[in-house]
């Protein structure tokens, strides 16, 4: 990777790989973003930025011609409960944007990074430790949406060379972008609560678990992957990956233990709920680490404490005083 174009760079997790990827790499790493979406601080005078709309397929090759992108990490989608709201624009966006995507890296010779989920799993998938090869059938509109991706994303990689690669993230969670309609998101929203001294409303029921991951690793494993030696991949799209699975009492008692006095109460979400039921509990991710060395580094204990002492500094809480009761 020399000049890497970033597609939804002001997003959830675009907005943190842009910058990641700057510290890593000196070529162009171009900030794609939608109007009125524009990259802001840090993000925008660190680097180029461009406006890329995923349903415009000349703009994205021109960005392209014009930066000598040599890969392209697509991020733009609708998240899990948003896509149900709007299923039509998840299409437009998750697989007629990822077509004008490939169409792009064919003709101009880019790799492609099209990250995929745990939504791509439905009610007849194994539970626990899902295969990396099982059954994907979705019962939500974004998990429709990334198994037409993955089998997209590997069509054009058989049929046409093009070098695409993905993981199936799980919930992640971060300190630095607001959540934005996901049903893992409670994960994050749950630490601004205790971090802000306010009962956490929980939408998801007690008991229920679901894969999820911190943000540092998530990056780690889409740059990771995208640097592996393509000889060693016998999968591509799209790679389990794992770290951790909790239910909501879980990470409670987890941030409890950090801060006493926190509080939680259950006002579960029917959808979100249903949503959660119909994913993995954990996830067998043998092959990543097999065909490219995935490791995580963050288990829930590790998070727990960067997360909140991170979120103290962000809101001017010193961690010494977030944790006052512990000492």
């Amino acid at each position: 990777m020399k000049n890497v174009l970033v597609i939804g760079s002001t997003g959830q997790i675009g907005s943190e790989l842009t910058m990641e990827l700057r510290k890593r790499y000196s070529g162009n790493i171009v900030a794609g973003h939608i109007p009125g979406a524009e990259p802001k601080g840090e993000l925008l005078e660190t680097g180029p930025s461009a406006v890329v709309d995923i349903t415009n397929r000349e703009q994205i090759g021109e960005v392209v011609s014009r930066y000598q992108v040599d890969t392209i990490y697509n991020l733009a989608a609708l998240l899990s409960a948003v896509a149900e709201a709007k299923p039509q624009l998840a299409w437009k966006i998750g697989v007629d944007g990822l077509m004008n995507v490939l169409e792009v890296a064919r003709e101009k010779k880019c790799a492609v990074f099209t990250p995929s989920s745990i939504g791509v799993f439905g009610e007849n998938t194994p539970k626990d430790k899902t295969p990396q090869d099982t059954i994907c059938h979705p019962r939500t509109m974004y998990g429709v949406t990334k198994v037409s991706g993955e089998l997209l994303s590997d069509y054009y990689h058989l049929r046409y060379g093009v070098d695409t690669r993905s993981v199936r993230f799980p919930g992640l969670i971060s300190y630095v972008t607001p959540p934005g309609g996901g049903t893992t998101d409670y994960a994050v929203d749950i630490y601004y609560a205790a971090v802000q001294e306010k009962v956490f409303e929980c939408p998801i029921a007690a008991g229920t678990f679901m894969d999820m991951m911190y943000m540092p690793d998530a990056l780690h494993a889409a740059i990771q992957l995208m640097e592996a030696d393509p000889a060693r991949l016998k999968h591509r799209n799209s790679f389990n990956i794992a770290s951790m699975s909790f239910a909501p009492e879980i990470i409670y008692h987890k941030i409890k233990e950090k801060l006493p006095d926190f509080r939680m109460v259950y006002n579960v979400d029917p959808l979100r709920q249903a949503i959660a039921e119909s994913w993995p509990n954990s996830l067998d991710d043998s092959c990543a680490h097999e065909e490219w060395d995935w490791n995580p580094v963050y288990d829930l204990d590790a998070m727990t404490r960067d997360m909140l002492d991170k979120l103290g500094k962000r809101m001017g809480k010193s961690t010494a005083s977030l944790f006052a009761h512990q000492h």
